[in-house]
């Protein structure tokens, strides 16, 4: 008989299942300081997750930033249902189907058109993997071989298969396959506003990042392919968010020195940031775009690469080698290619973008107490994530915190001392507030150890 209990499922996926971004001895010992709960779920509801034992926890943190418009979204599901009955899965190599074919368009119209082909894959690391072989490829096929290096913002992460790991600065990621990881990006000031020196402001730190920038382009911009970017906030340096001057002088530099810029919007897509994309911010438009996370409400695995038309063109040819052959067995896959549909539906009919601004302002507002905390500094917002951090030089703070939000029925998992909320946009008022008072709860009980 199946034990149907959180202690049951815990023994077995302990037993069976290797996690992801985890030391698993972490998991096995309760009576570390560094503990982090295994908590195993049942189903999901909207906002909420249930475990077997009964318990609930608010998503705060949409489920590592995937979940847009709740677990078990009933218009989602229905999209998944019909075309379960229609087509699961064909190869996309030779062969095309409606929903590819449709998600396709409007991504692109969404652009204004300015990128005009999608390229399909199943997470964010391998969309990052693709934009730099475009990139790269497409100067070698322009006759411009020497343009085969890349930039990257200190702090950024963009992934970790070994070629993402080239342009993410993020160490605990990335020391340990420093040997696999083969010419590693330059890594460039970040616009990061907390850097702001006495008098700056988030436009100065801006300028100050880009006029570093400049100088490496001044010297370099012969050899360089592409800069990626995280636009408008760079989650895993713990939601270091910047201002859009940044990516309008960065364009304007790419343009001038002949390169590419990459904007990767997997996190920040979707309207994570007040804006359907991030850049648009910025009133710019990028050469490549990287979409993951949310792009299928955080139902199924895909990812796209959205690329302009100068760098489709440059692979036409009768010859082979100057195709782009990078694939996938699960490209373009219909399932979550009509998740993806349903999303953007969603987006539309319920003028989202719009009815968020009013709600960031409520999760602002439900934070905004703890502005008031002597260790609690740099408390921000962009759009629909929110943060702050936290001095203390206690090193399981993010532990403490995770486990006294999970008490307190959240899920909020810092990154460092950076505690933040990015909860999907169905979440309620009265779930707004109860994330406030959770998070309040647990920084209260986080430090007291």
């Amino acid at each position: 008989m199946t034990d149907s209990t959180n202690a049951g499922w815990l023994a077995r996926s302990q037993a069976a299942v290797w996690h992801p971004c985890t030391q698993m001895q972490h998991h096995a010992d309760a009576t570390s300081p560094a503990h982090l709960p295994l908590v195993p779920i049942a189903r999901g509801e909207g906002a909420w997750l249930h475990d077997f034992d009964g318990r609930r926890y608010l998503d705060g943190i949409s489920s590592w930033w995937t979940n847009l418009f709740g677990h078990a979204n009933p218009r989602i599901n229905a999209a998944l249902r019909e075309q379960l009955d229609t087509l699961e899965h064909v190869m996309l190599a030779g062969f095309t189907h409606r929903p590819v074919v449709e998600l396709s368009e409007r991504l692109s119209a969404l652009t204004g058109g300015s990128l005009g082909h999608a390229f399909y894959a199943s997470d964010g690391a391998s969309a990052t993997e693709i934009a730099l072989k475009m990139s790269f490829h497409t100067w070698r096929n322009l006759g411009r071989p020497e343009k085969s290096e890349f930039l990257c913002l200190a702090g950024s992460y963009h992934g970790e298969t070994v070629g993402a790991l080239a342009v993410t600065d993020v160490a605990i990621f990335k020391d340990a396959y420093a040997p696999l990881v083969r010419a590693a990006a330059h890594v460039l000031p970040s616009p990061d506003f907390r850097l702001a020196e006495a008098g700056e402001s988030p436009a100065d730190v801006a300028r100050r990042a880009a006029a570093a920038l400049e100088t490496h382009l001044e010297q370099h911009g012969d050899t360089v392919a592409a800069l990626i970017v995280e636009p408008l906030v760079q989650g895993a340096a713990g939601m270091a968010m910047y201002d859009p001057e940044y990516l309008r002088l960065a364009r304007a530099l790419c343009d001038r020195y002949d390169v590419h810029l990459i904007c990767d919007e997997i996190a920040v897509g979707f309207g994570r940031t007040g804006s359907f994309f991030a850049h648009e911010q910025a009133a710019i438009r990028p050469d490549l775009m990287c979409l993951s996370k949310g792009i299928s409400g955080g139902y199924l695995p895909l990812s796209v690469v959205l690329c302009s038309d100068a760098i489709y063109a440059a692979f036409l040819d009768d010859s082979v080698t100057r195709a782009f052959l990078h694939s996938h067995s699960y490209t373009g896959n219909p399932l979550a290619c009509r998740a993806a549909l349903a999303t953007l539906d969603i987006f539309e009919a319920d003028d989202v973008i719009a009815v968020n601004r009013e709600k960031s302002r409520k999760i602002g507002a439900a934070l905004a107490p703890l502005a008031d905390r002597p260790q609690v500094t740099h408390l921000r917002q962009r759009g629909m994530i929110a943060a702050f951090d936290v001095a203390t030089a206690d090193p399981h703070f993010s532990r403490r915190f995770y486990r006294a939000a999970l008490e307190r029925e959240a899920l909020v998992r810092p990154i460092g001392n950076t505690v933040y909320l990015m909860p999907p946009y169905i979440v309620g008022d009265d779930e707004i507030a109860h994330l406030g008072r959770a998070v309040a709860g647990a920084l209260d009980a986080a430090l007291a150890g």
